[in-house]
């Protein structure tokens, strides 16, 4: 069972009160739910991918809703399930360790022989393989350089360009015999960066994370909180942004910060937003 990077101090962030309403906005292996749950909270659970649901183990309990969709529709979601105005929100952006391991989608530069797809839901249409066979050279740079500020996405944009006129590029592998031809060596920075930035494009997630902010305000409680842990850079600026340009608050001024999870985990920041 994956344990979420910054649980604990999510979960004391959320100050989750007998009987009050929550929503785990990123349900993943059910890590917040279920401490939010024997705090005596009341939970609805997202998550856009179908798989994550399924296998998860705390299905059944009584104070647990699961909802199979998008946090890009909170708002929706909380109001079909009559669960408005709720006292608090969660939302980790990271992938969980079933994910990562299990899903059989390439979200793993480590996992060589799955195919490169990293679609959190199959309902969404273009795979990662899609976009790096199908799109124009600058597009392709555009893309890497923005989701992942890889420094030598270019010349990996170039190099993908040419190597799919040859061969497509259908497998984790596949991608990363490229990066080495780029970068000369083997290096897992590079690696997660641009994996990252794939991931990001084909779920929309830089979209989905500002709609989601502005649902999530939407149905809290004056004195509710939203708790979001990011991963990265882009995706803290746009909680930033978001509260920063709507003249909400942090609870806290500086970050709660992660520093020593594993390698895809360092950096992990908590924000608490309030209104």
């Amino acid at each position: 069972m994956h344990t979420p990077v910054l649980l604990q101090q999510a979960i004391e962030s959320l100050d989750i009160k007998k009987g009050d309403l929550y929503i785990d906005a990123t349900f993943g292996e059910g890590g917040y739910s279920r401490e939010i749950i024997k705090l005596g909270g009341k939970v609805l659970a997202i998550d856009l991918d179908e798989n994550q649901l399924k296998s998860s183990r705390v299905n059944g309990l009584t104070s647990l809703k699961t909802v199979q969709g998008n946090f890009a529709d909170i708002e929706k979601i909380a109001k079909e399930n009559d669960f408005f105005p709720v006292d608090g929100i969660v939302f980790d952006l990271g992938l969980s360790m079933g994910q990562i391991t299990n899903s059989g989608k390439g979200f793993s530069f480590k996992k060589d022989n799955e195919p490169l797809d990293m679609r959190m839901s199959n309902d969404i249409e273009k795979k990662a393989s899609d976009l790096v066979n199908s799109l124009k050279m600058d597009d392709l740079y555009q893309m890497l350089a923005k989701n992942s500020e890889e420094l030598r996405s270019k010349e990996i944009a170039f190099e993908i360009v040419k190597s799919r006129q040859i061969n497509k590029i259908n497998t984790v592998s596949d991608l990363i015999h490229i990066i080495d031809r780029v970068v000369g060596e083997k290096d897992n920075r590079v690696y997660r960066r641009i994996f990252q930035a794939l991931r990001i494009e084909v779920n929309d997630e830089f979209n989905n994370l500002k709609k989601g902010l502005f649902g999530a305000v939407s149905i809290l409680k004056k004195d509710g909180r939203v708790v979001v842990v990011s991963f990265h850079s882009l995706e803290d600026r746009i909680v930033k942004n978001f509260v920063k340009n709507n003249q909400y608050k942090f609870l806290k001024k500086k970050p709660i910060v992660n520093k020593f999870g594993p390698s895809y985990e360092k950096g992990a920041k908590l924000r608490i937003i309030t209104l």
